[in-house]
């Protein structure tokens, strides 16, 4: 047989037709060969282009997945440092912030993950070191357990024994869930049965007679209640997952036992913080049941703190029905000195009496013209925020000095640009329309302004209330919680509570430790020198 693959021109010449029949019938067998062979490949092809097709689909998928995960994440970044969540309050920023940290975590990883599934590309360049975050050392004080972990065998392949060299060490933080544990006290009878005596160690004082809960349980009633603003209904049901029964009835009565108990160390306290020259003052409504109509209404909660930069900090909540001038008269009868408050007509009988001084606040007068600048774009705000700006910058540069150094540096720095404020503020007043927010925010500013250079005048007055606000918010976070006060003396009471347990966060005690050493104190404690539970002097016993 002829190979096809050989076969030339000439070899064709002379052939009979038994030949030439054969040589078709084996032309037409490799013409058919060739084309299976033909087809074969062009399947091997189609399948090949479908799998590179699939592959840059799932490939354009992932790049599109991995830059929407990309642009999320930059912008949850973007949001955090935005000024948007200026418009937002405490509550609201604080729920917004932990919703964002949960995002951001969960971004991550995403984007970790699509990363790791793209196929590895050469970096034209090596990229910088990516900063890491330092993380806080955790807490000295903790408990430490320690888990060794060494190699089963120490002994190298040579058969040498190794020595060990070094170690490497990571903490992990951990928690064991609340424990209750009873105390049992046993005292002994002693009988003398010759003389019919009986000798047995008094009973300790409590601070509930013949109550079960002992100052370490009540204190921790108390910081859940008025410190993490948990309602006792909340806190019988976490009680209840450790098998201990604490009715909620239970828990409000030994509020009120202890209540009456700390009564004279509250007294102590009004006094200690009515003592200063410098006080900050603000108000902020809370709902009062009023069982007689079936639903609540408005009653205020009045807070009175030293002075910001005083050294001994201290605060007291006073509950109120009502946000009538009488109230801070009233409780504010025998005190005298500079009172740091915004603008609110309640104080103006206070002030006009004499020896009270007013101090205006500036963050006030900021939020006037950051308003206009966020919503309106005033031009006039905006340069009125760069001043005032410019104030609060000398202000955090003297907040640890001393108060006469403090005012030394105010009177050289500070003064020059309250002057000039004062005069662009004057200037652009006549050139604003009456009745637009601009010329509200001047005319508020300008007519404050005695008031508010108060801190030119005396080193111990801050620029500003926004100390004493930050101690209202403890009863914005917490009315959310506990909704409301159940009466007027349930008011008076978490102020008395919340007046104690804040001053020693204040003072950087950490409450439930200040307010059990208190409790098992106080009942044998002589009032002559109850002084020395007051917060600010309080020092745990060794």
């Amino acid at each position: 047989m002829l190979d096809l693959r050989e076969l030339k021109a000439e070899d064709l010449k002379g052939l009979d037709p038994s030949q030439v029949a054969a040589l078709a019938q084996q032309m037409l067998a490799h013409i058919h060969a060739q084309d299976a062979h033909i087809g074969e490949q062009a399947r091997g092809i189609q399948e090949r282009d479908q799998r590179i097709e699939n592959q840059a689909r799932d490939l354009k998928y992932k790049q599109a997945k991995l830059e929407k995960v990309t642009f999320e994440l930059a912008r949850l970044k973007a949001w955090r440092f935005s000024a948007r969540t200026e418009t937002m309050n405490a509550e609201q920023r604080q729920m917004f912030e932990e919703a964002l940290a949960e995002d951001q975590a969960d971004l991550e990883a995403q984007l970790e993950e699509l990363k790791a599934q793209l196929p590895d590309k050469p970096p034209a360049k090596e990229p910088p070191p990516k900063r890491q975050p330092r993380r806080q050392a955790l807490p000295a004080h903790l408990r430490r357990v320690e888990h060794r972990h060494e190699p089963d065998s120490t002994v190298c392949g040579c058969g040498r024994q190794m020595e060990r060299v070094g170690e490497d060490v990571s903490e992990k933080l951990d928690i064991v869930p609340a424990e209750f544990f009873v105390h049992r006290h046993i005292r002994g009878k002693w009988a003398c049965r010759c003389c019919n005596a009986l000798v047995q160690e008094p009973a300790e004082p409590s601070v509930i007679d013949k109550g079960i809960a002992a100052p370490g349980f009540i204190a921790h009633t108390m910081v859940s209640r008025f410190v993490d603003h948990l309602p006792y209904y909340r806190q019988e049901t976490i009680n209840a997952r450790s098998r201990v029964h604490t009715p909620r009835s239970t828990l409000a009565a030994m509020a009120g036992g202890t209540s009456a108990t700390v009564a004279p160390l509250l007294q102590a306290h009004k006094a200690f913080v009515l003592s200063c020259a410098v006080l900050h003052a603000d108000e902020t409504p809370v709902a009062m049941l009023d069982p007689g109509a079936g639903k609540t209404k408005r009653a205020y909660v009045w807070a009175y703190a030293r002075g910001a930069f005083d050294p001994h900090p201290g605060v007291i909540y006073d509950f109120r029905v009502s946000r009538a001038g009488r109230h801070p008269q009233e409780f504010l009868k025998k005190w005298s000195g500079t009172l740091v408050v915004d603008d609110f007509s309640g104080y103006d009988g206070l002030l006009k009496l004499e020896g009270r001084i007013e101090a205006g606040c500036l963050a006030h007068c900021r939020r006037r013209f950051d308003e206009l600048v966020k919503f309106k774009g005033s031009p006039v705000a905006e340069e009125a925020l760069q001043r005032i700006a410019t104030l609060y910058k000398i202000e955090r540069g003297v907040a640890e000095l001393s108060n006469e150094s403090r005012l030394a540096i105010r009177q050289q720095l500070a003064k020059p640009h309250w002057e000039e404020l004062h005069v662009w503020l004057q200037l652009q007043r006549q050139q604003v329309p009456d009745g637009t927010k601009i010329a509200n925010a001047i005319d508020y500013t300008l007519r404050r302004w005695e008031a508010l250079t108060r801190c030119l005048h005396d080193g111990a007055v801050a620029v500003d209330n926004n100390s004493i606000e930050n101690l209202i918010r403890p009863w914005a976070l917490g009315r959310k919680s506990w909704l409301f006060a159940g009466s007027e003396m349930g008011g008076e009471r978490a102020a008395a509570m919340m007046s104690l347990l804040q001053s020693a966060r204040l003072n950087g005690h950490e409450p439930w430790a200040y307010f059990k050493d208190v409790l098992t104190r106080l009942p044998a404690h002589p009032n002559s020198r109850i002084e020395e539970l007051l917060p600010h002097r309080w020092q745990p016993q060794p």
